[in-house]
């Protein structure tokens, strides 16, 4: 694999079709951008269909905008309804720090966010693909806990930090399990994973508080890769011809900064019955099953 010999050539992904979640800004944009140019028809599944245009507008080749909130589930199966055959979802979206809230499902929003929505979304989305579903992590799943009778921090105090990891952590216990069960059913498709380290993006613009929205612009400013190095993980992970559950990330520095090379997981990560107990409380909250 890849790794300090900085990989950065994208093959030809001619004829394939891709969606991308959260491609109006940052890592998705970026992601989306280096498919477009080397010839796939890329879907930019987006919140702000404004903003969504606008990021089309600097790209060059086959794109496309459609409407997907992540954290509503109505949106999410309206999207998937619509958006026809699929070779690679992208499950890019994300929010970090967010003040605590709920998702019109009633689902705290990292949670609804980074992993619910995306849970129903490759789920929905199965039947009609023919590669691969990408997982786009976090260094951060280290200090997730996940507590599955806890999930909507109603009785704990709440900390959007914690929050966060949580959900970053369930990104990766579901990555985990989709490919054991893709395994299992005998399919072809394979789950893959990707984080971008510290990247330069807007990733924390709501907070809802400005001194935290400007220390963590701040931070990722100083230490952050630009986007489109923060990118290429996820790119390898949706276009190398690497086995499932593979995760992979920047190679130095903690995996903050760096090159593409697989990475590890936390302990949690691996746990095979937590992230079975994730995938039956994912599904009764988001009333997706696993189609295959």
């Amino acid at each position: 694999m890849a790794g300090v010999d900085h990989w950065r050539e994208v093959p030809r992904q001619d004829g394939r079709r891709f969606v991308v979640t959260g491609a109006s800004a940052g890592i998705g944009l970026e992601t989306a951008k280096a498919l477009a140019e080397r010839g796939a028809h890329v879907v930019l599944a987006v919140r702000n269909l404004e903003k969504g245009r606008a990021a089309a507008g600097q790209m060059t080749g086959d794109v496309e905008v459609a409407l997907l909130d992540v954290a509503d589930l109505a949106s999410v199966r309206s999207f998937a309804d619509g958006v026809g055959a699929v070779d690679v979802l992208v499950n890019n979206a994300g929010a970090l720090a967010l003040p605590y809230g709920l998702s019109p499902d009633g689902v705290e929003l990292h949670f609804a966010t980074n992993h619910l929505g995306h849970f129903a979304l490759a789920n929905l989305l199965l039947p009609r693909l023919t590669d691969r579903v990408v997982v786009v992590g976090s260094p951060s799943h280290r200090h997730g806990h996940l507590d599955l009778s806890d999930l909507s921090w109603e009785r704990r105090p709440y900390r959007a930090y914690a929050a966060y990891a949580d959900s970053k952590l369930a990104n990766l216990l579901f990555l985990a399990e989709l490919q054991r069960r893709l395994t299992a059913a005998g399919s072809t498709l394979r789950a893959t994973g990707a984080h971008p380290g510290t990247t330069a993006t807007n990733i924390t613009a709501s907070t809802g508080n400005r001194v935290k929205t400007a220390i963590g612009a701040f931070g990722h400013r100083l230490t952050g890769m630009p986007a489109w190095q923060g990118a290429l993980p996820t790119l390898y992970a949706a276009t190398m011809d690497v086995p499932g559950n593979t995760y992979v990330g920047p190679h130095a520095v903690r995996e903050m900064r760096g090159w593409v090379t697989g990475v590890g997981r936390s302990q949690r990560a691996l746990d095979p019955d937590l992230a079975k107990r994730l995938w039956a409380e994912s599904e009764r909250l988001s009333g997706v099953s696993f189609p295959l």
